[in-house]
């Protein structure tokens, strides 16, 4: 049995893709194979053949016509049984792979219709026109394909409406990453926020709360250099530990010697019902979460008492949380453990698996 995933938006060794994914099958069939455009070369890691096509066009048009194009043609050649697809511009190519008797599966990250709405590049005119059609394009493609495995239930709900084969199979940490020892961590008097650096994410309403708290923040991830000269002017970012992109060891050492961890996201559609990963590592971490006052996520953050949930515009409220939990360490270590309790018996990879893999399975039987 050939398992084949392709991406050519992702890096190799994404964390829901690679480490997650393709992982999990690999101890199930006999060959799992990722193909991606990153211009690394092909290697084989962990039982996992991975196929490279070269680094992804420049441009978005070149992108999603001449990268997808490549990869087409390599995949092809591969004669998978099944192939999983990651990204939306891959789904032009899923009618020439089930030509080949193959099943094909479309893998929905984001909820790119709502994501549209709100990308800064793309002029505000004609954002919820092409969101129209995208969604319209999404599902004419999701109809003709054997299954569908969606990030979150709110992005399955959608497209269990187009095509009744559809799972969720949410990003939750893996158990394998947690520390389970009772070792108490030195806390430093800080607050961490680790991941996508972007106007969008309340990046600059977190570094405003600053000026209100003598917390620092150590901040993880890449800026781009046109976001980073607008942030570095904000008063607060005195209060910055400016990181830049880090490794998943060095993720969860800085977590766990924060007081808390910050995900305030925008309050715009593609957020209010997502569910980032942040928030279950901050969780398994055993730190406190800060997070966005929406409605699902005040039921998984604040209804289960692991963490406090904010107005993302406000960076007083912002500041107010901080302060609350670093003023009161007592229950920011109640909260901690009520979350990484929460990731233990709910939120974790293996149950996520098990779904991934019944899934595959009845794939495999249609």
């Amino acid at each position: 049995m050939k398992i084949c995933h392709i991406t050519t938006v992702h890096q190799r060794y994404d964390v829901r893709i690679f480490h997650k994914q393709c992982k999990s099958l690999a101890e199930k069939f006999s060959e799992v194979i990722l193909i991606v455009a990153d211009g690394l070369g092909d290697e084989t890691i962990d039982g996992i053949n991975i196929f490279d096509i070269g680094n992804k066009k420049k441009g978005r048009i070149n992108r999603f016509t001449k990268t997808v194009n490549q990869s087409i043609k390599k995949a092809i050649s591969i004669n998978a049984d099944i192939y999983h697809l990651h990204d939306p511009e891959l789904l032009r190519i899923a009618g020439k792979l089930k030509k080949n008797n193959a099943k094909v599966i479309f893998d929905s990250h984001e909820d790119l219709p709502r994501q549209i709405i709100t990308k800064p590049y793309i002029p505000k005119i004609i954002r919820k026109p092409l969101a129209f059609f995208i969604e319209k394009y999404e599902h004419k493609k999701a109809k003709k394909l054997d299954g569908i495995i969606t990030a979150t239930p709110f992005i399955r709900d959608r497209f269990i409406k187009i095509n009744k084969n559809c799972i969720d199979i949410n990003n939750y940490p893996l158990l394998s990453e947690i520390d389970l020892s009772n070792e108490n961590h030195d806390k430093q008097y800080k607050v961490c926020y680790i991941g996508g650096i972007t106007e969008i994410r309340g990046i600059s309403e977190l570094i405003k709360a600053l000026k209100y708290t003598e917390v620092k923040l150590d901040l993880a991830g890449e800026i781009t250099p046109d976001y980073k000269k607008i942030i570095i002017k904000i008063e607060g970012w005195q209060n910055v530990n400016e990181l830049g992109f880090i490794n998943r060891e060095k993720s969860w050492q800085i977590k766990k010697e924060s007081i808390a961890g910050m995900v305030t996201f925008l309050p715009v559609p593609n957020h209010i019902n997502s569910q980032p990963n942040k928030i279950f590592e901050y969780m398994a971490s055993e730190i406190p979460v800060i997070g966005s006052n929406f409605p699902l996520w005040k039921e998984i953050i604040e209804d289960n008492n692991c963490g406090l949930c904010v107005n993302p515009l406000n960076s007083h409220e912002i500041s107010k949380a901080i302060n609350y939990l670093a003023k009161n360490p007592a229950e920011a270590k109640e909260m901690g453990k009520n979350g990484k309790k929460l990731v233990l018996e709910k939120y974790n990879w293996e149950i996520e698996e098990k779904k991934l893999l019944d899934f595959y399975k009845k794939i495999l039987e249609q």
